[in-house]
């Protein structure tokens, strides 16, 4: 077993999966604190690496594309103090950051562990229910629907039409952006690919995020969401046979049975041979 106990948190390695507590420090972001401590199975890594600095040096761990909710939702836009997966290290601990990354890797080569892609999320994502306030808006989501409801600075066209409801299943994707700069951010829901996009703040499907303290918390909510979609590297279902023409009707078999009686009587008959009577008969029995 490998463990660092940092200010910014404790990463506990047991070789089957790394714990990842947040730091109790006030200095800790609001999105680590809300998400608590999490668990990353060594399957869904794909490295860990050590980054020493003057004042203090930075662990981080690297997953497989498609395994954390989360990190599918923000696609690398989280910076370093709201990402679970970076720890801050104090330069006296250097050498224990060294050892817990040699530790994870020893474990990455002995269990072969493929750093590819992943088909399935291997994180289940955040707790539910859920509810998020922010930027414009406040969004909640109870597994089955995400639900928004605006603030009284929301821009009037989005006010006045009400509160938005989606259901799961009508969801296209989710995305979210954060605030940079002057320029805001926002969380979408997107329920058809071909719709036109609206600016944050008139779009009665996104949440309007201006780079407050709150606008990581989105991001959570945005993967509670995701973790419930279908994954994006899943197989997509086998497509149905092809068919050439209308399917043959189903044969009536009391015609089939006055066929064979009538084979019968031309056999007796002498009008058809053995030869040709039995052939003729195992084609009727096939139809049968």
């Amino acid at each position: 077993m490998a463990e660092i106990i940092q200010r910014d948190g404790t990463w506990t390695f047991d070789g089957d999966g790394i714990r990842v507590v947040p730091g109790s420090d006030k200095g800790i972001s609001l999105l680590r604190r809300t998400l608590g401590e999490v668990t990353v199975p060594l399957v869904a890594l794909a490295g860990v690496a050590y980054e020493p600095g003057r004042k203090a040096g930075r662990l981080r761990l690297r997953l497989r594309d498609g395994a954390d909710p989360l990190l599918q939702v923000t696609g690398g836009k989280l910076d370093d103090a709201s990402d679970p997966y970076t720890l801050t290290v104090e330069t006296k601990a250097a050498a224990i950051a060294e050892y817990f990354v040699d530790e994870v890797r020893n474990a990455l080569l002995l269990d072969s562990v493929p750093t590819g892609p992943v088909d399935r999320y291997l994180l289940p994502g955040p707790p539910l229910p859920m509810t998020v306030g922010a930027g414009d808006g406040t969004a909640a989501f109870d597994g089955r629907t995400v639900r928004l409801d605006w603030t009284w600075h929301t821009d009037e066209v989005k006010r006045n039409s009400g509160p938005t409801t989606v259901a799961l299943e009508d969801l296209h994707a989710v995305e979210w952006l954060p605030a940079r700069g002057l320029e805001d951010g926002h969380l979408r829901f997107v329920v058809s690919p071909n719709a036109p996009r609206l600016p944050a703040g008139r779009d009665p499907h996104a949440v309007e995020l201006n780079g407050f303290k709150k606008d990581p918390l989105m991001a959570l909510l945005a993967s509670a969401v995701v973790a419930r979609m279908p994954h994006p590297h899943a197989a997509a279902p086998a497509p149905e046979p092809k068919t050439l023409g209308p399917a043959p009707a189903a044969e009536d078999p009391d015609a089939l049975l006055r066929r064979l009686r009538e084979l019968g009587e031309l056999h007796r008959s002498g009008v058809l041979t053995e030869e040709e009577f039995t052939f003729a008969k195992q084609a009727v029995l096939k139809r049968l």
